[in-house]
């Protein structure tokens, strides 16, 4: 049970960091300029992305360990 929530704790803290890392998506008309560009042109996964997609694990992985401290 311990050592439940000292993971719990260390994925929350990895929650809050993925998401404060994470840049803004609202850029103004230069992100629209931008966004339509790299669309015709095509982009490589950006440091952005990875940061994204790591995020959303971590934070599906703080909502199992919510529901197992909730069920134990």
């Amino acid at each position: 049970m311990v050592i439940l929530k000292v993971i719990h704790f260390i994925v929350a803290l990895g929650v809050i960091a993925g998401v404060l890392l994470q840049s803004g998506k609202s850029a103004g008309l230069s992100g629209a300029i931008d966004g339509g560009a790299t669309a015709f042109f095509g982009k490589k996964k950006g440091l952005d992305e990875k940061l994204s997609r790591l995020t959303t694990i971590v934070a599906v992985v703080f909502m199992i360990t919510s529901l197992l401290l909730a069920f134990f």
